[in-house]
C-alpha cells in the first residue's frame, strides 16, 4: 500500500473515532499521531512536533490572555454592555456577538478572537437565559469570516498575497480582502440567524452559573438593621488593665452602648472575663453619640464602623461579600460568634440559623449555621481553602461576574493592546505576540502563575498538537496532490466559474481535516498551474483559495477557533456539519459570483 493510501486510511480511522464520540478527543489525536509513526508516515520527531508548533503555543497563550481579561473584570463589563445594548433577544445578541468577533478577528486572527470573546459570550448567554451552545458555534464561524477583512486577519491571507506578489509583482492590498470579506461576514450573520435551529442545544459538562446579581440576592436575605463598631485599644492606652464592661460603666453617656465581645487580633473571643491588653478590639453596638463618647473618654481607635445596606459600599473592586456555612466536624462548632467579629481577615456581618437571622446575639456556632461575611477580595477568595467553612458560591467567580472593570482592568487592557499591536503590525509572529501578552498578564499581576496554568485548555492543546502530524503526513505522502489532481482532471477545459468551483471544493474538503495554512500551501501550486493552463489571471484564483481556505465549518478540527468553543458549549464532533454545510454553500455562492466580478479572470 502506498504512503498516500496509508495516510488517507489513518485519516479515515481518525474521523471515525471522532464521529463515534466514545473516546476523549485528545486521546483520539494522540492515537492518530502514534498510528502515523507506527505506519512510517512520520518520524518520531514529527509525531510530537505538533506540541511545539507555533500555532499550539499561540493558542495556549491566548487562553492566558483571556483569563487576564476575565479575572480583571473586563469580561464582566463587556458582557454587561453586550446584554445592555442587545437586550435578551437571541437574534440581537447573536448578531452583536458575531459582529464584535468578526471585527476582532481582523486584527488578532480567528483563534485569538474566539479565545478573547469566549468568556464574554458565555456570560452574556447566561444573563440572557440562553445556552452558550446557542451562540458559540456562530461566533467561531464569524471569526473565520472576520479574518477575511484585512491582510493581517489570517496567515492564509499573507500566503496568497505573497504568492501573488512573487508571480505578478503586485500583492493584494491591506484592506482589499474586505471587498469579499465584508459580504461574507454579513452572509455568515444572516445564515446563523435564520438557521439557528441547526445549532444543537447542548449543555456543557461544567455549566457556568450566572452570578452577576448574586451579591444583591444574598444581601436581600439579611436585614442588617443594626451594625457594629470595632474599637481597638492602642499601645499604652488608658483602657489597658480595665475589664471591658467595667470600662463602659465608667463612661458617662455610654449607657446605650452594648458590648458584644473582645478579640485579640483575629482570635475568637474568650468566654472568660479578663482585663484589656494593647491591640485588643472591642466589638460594640449602639448609637453614634454613645460610641463616640466611649472612643473619646477611653482613648480607643475606631477600626470599622457599621456597614450600610448599600450594595455599592459592601461590594466593589476592593471588597466583596460571601456566604459561608459551618460544615459537619468543623473546628468552629461551639465557638462564640456574633456580628462584627473578624475571621481570617473577613468581618462577619450577620449569622443565620435555620433561615432566621440571629441579629446581634452572641451564640455558639452549630453545624449548618450560615454567615454573611465581607472583606478584601483576597481574603474572601481565601475562604474557599478554609476546611472549617463551606463557601456557598465561589467568591472568585462572583467577583469576576459582578465587579466590572476591577482594580487590574487597565493593566489587562494594556497587555491586550500590546498583543494586538504586535499582531496587527507584523512586528512579531503570532506565537511571540501571544507569549508577550501572556507574560505581561503575569508580570503585571493580573493573573498569578497558578491561574495562568489552570487557564489553558489542555484538551485543546493536546488535540491540535496531536493532529498536526496528520496534516504533515497528508502533504508529504502525496495524498493531497493525489486527491487534488483527480478532482481537477474532472473539470479540465471547463468554464472559468467551473474551474473556480472545483478549486473551491478541493480547498474546502482538504480544509476540514488539514489546517488552513497547510491546505492553502497545498492548493496554491495546483491553483496556479490551473490558472496558467486555462489562461486566466491569478488574482481571482488566489482570492478564491483564501476564501475557500477560511471556509472551515464542517468539523471542529477544521480550525482552532472551532475547537476553542467546543468544550464550553458542550458540542460533539458531529454537531458542526449542519450549520457548517449551510454556511459553506452560502460562501460558495458568494465567492463564485462575486470574485470573478471584482477580480476579472
Amino acid at each position: 500500500m502506498s504512503d498516500a493510501a496509508v495516510s488517507l486510511l489513518v485519516l479515515a480511522v481518525s474521523l471515525a473515532l471522532f464521529i463515534w464520540n466514545r473516546l476523549p478527543v485528545g486521546l483520539v489525536a494522540i492515537i492518530t499521531a502514534v498510528l502515523l509513526y507506527l505506519t512510517g508516515q512520520v518520524t518520531a520527531g514529527e509525531a510530537v512536533a505538533g506540541f511545539g508548533d507555533p500555532v499550539v503555543v499561540f493558542i495556549a497563550t491566548l487562553f492566558v490572555v483571556s483569563e487576564g481579561l476575565d479575572s480583571s473584570g473586563v469580561t464582566a463589563w463587556a458582557g454587561q454592555q453586550l446584554v445592555r445594548r442587545s437586550g435578551r433577544s437571541h437574534s440581537r445578541l447573536l448578531v452583536a456577538a458575531m459582529a464584535v468577533t468578526a471585527l476582532l478577528a481582523a486584527v488578532v486572527t480567528p483563534n485569538g478572537a474566539a479565545a478573547a470573546v469566549l468568556p464574554v459570550v458565555v456570560l452574556a448567554a447566561r444573563r440572557a437565559g440562553l445556552l452558550p451552545a446557542h451562540l458559540l458555534m456562530p461566533v467561531a464561524f464569524a471569526a473565520s469570516a472576520g479574518a477575511l477583512l484585512l491582510l493581517s486577519g489570517s496567515p492564509v491571507n499573507v500566503i496568497v498575497s505573497g504568492e501573488l506578489r512573487e508571480l505578478t509583482g503586485e500583492p493584494f492590498g491591506y484592506a482589499e480582502f474586505a471587498v469579499v470579506g465584508l459580504p461574507l461576514v454579513l452572509v455568515t450573520i444572516v445564515v446563523a440567524v435564520l438557521g439557528r435551529r441547526l445549532v444543537p442545544a447542548r449543555q456543557p459538562a461544567e455549566a457556568v452559573p450566572d452570578l452577576s446579581d448574586h451579591p444583591a440576592t444574598i444581601l436581600g436575605h439579611y436585614r442588617l438593621t443594626e451594625g457594629t463598631y470595632r474599637l481597638r485599644v492602642p499601645v499604652a492606652g488608658d483602657a489597658i488593665g480595665f475589664t471591658p464592661r467595667g470600662l463602659l460603666r465608667l463612661v458617662e453617656g455610654a449607657s446605650g452602648v452594648r458590648l458584644l465581645g473582645v478579640q485579640g487580633g483575629d482570635a475568637f473571643p474568650t468566654k472568660e472575663r479578663r482585663t484589656l491588653y494593647a491591640e485588643d478590639v472591642l466589638v460594640v453596638a449602639g448609637s453614634p453619640d454613645g460610641v463616640a463618647a466611649v472612643v473619646r473618654e477611653c482613648g480607643l481607635e475606631v477600626v470599622s464602623r457599621p456597614s450600610t445596606r448599600d450594595l455599592a459600599t459592601l461590594h466593589g473592586r476592593d471588597h466583596g461579600l460571601a456566604e459561608v456555612v459551618v460544615p459537619p466536624r468543623s473546628r468552629l462548632e461551639g465557638e462564640l460568634m456574633f456580628p462584627g467579629i473578624v475571621l481570617g481577615g473577613v468581618e462577619v456581618l450577620a449569622v443565620s440559623r435555620l433561615g432566621e437571622e440571629l441579629g446581634l446575639a452572641r451564640t455558639e456556632l452549630a453545624v449548618g449555621d450560615m454567615l454573611l461575611v465581607r472583606g478584601r477580595w483576597a481574603d474572601v477568595e481565601a475562604l474557599a481553602e478554609n476546611p472549617d467553612l463551606l463557601v456557598v458560591d465561589d467568591p472568585e467567580a462572583v467577583r469576576r461576574q459582578s465587579v466590572p472593570l476591577g482594580a487590574t482592568a487597565w493593566r489587562a487592557l494594556g497587555a491586550l493592546a500590546v498583543t494586538v499591536a504586535l499582531l496587527a503590525s507584523g512586528f512579531a509572529t503570532p506565537a511571540i505576540a501571544g507569549l508577550v501578552g501572556a507574560g505581561l498578564m503575569v508580570a503585571l499581576r493580573v493573573v498569578t502563575p497558578q491561574h495562568a496554568y489552570r487557564a489553558v485548555s489542555w484538551q485543546t492543546v493536546v488535540l491540535i498538537g496531536g493532529l498536526i502530524p496528520l496534516s504533515t503526513a497528508i502533504a508529504s505522502s502525496g495524498a493531497a496532490d493525489l486527491v487534488a489532481k483527480g478532482l481537477l482532471s474532472l473539470v479540465s477545459g471547463a468554464d472559468v466559474r467551473v474551474l473556480l468551483a472545483a478549486i473551491f471544493v478541493l480547498t474546502l474538503v482538504l480544509g476540514q481535516v488539514v489546517s488552513n495554512a497547510a491546505t492553502v500551501l497545498i492548493v496554491v501550486p495546483i491553483a496556479v498551474a490551473v490558472a496558467s493552463d486555462a489562461g486566466i489571471s491569478l488574482a481571482p484564483v488566489l482570492m478564491l483559495v483564501a476564501v475557500a481556505g477560511a471556509t472551515s465549518f464542517l468539523t471542529p478540527i477544521a480550525t482552532p477557533a472551532n475547537l476553542i468553543v467546543m468544550g464550553p458549549a458542550g458540542y460533539r464532533f458531529a454537531d458542526y456539519w449542519r450549520l457548517g454545510l449551510a454556511l459553506s454553500v452560502a460562501w460558495f455562492v458568494v465567492a463564485i459570483v462575486l470574485i470573478p466580478i471584482v477580480w476579472v479572470p
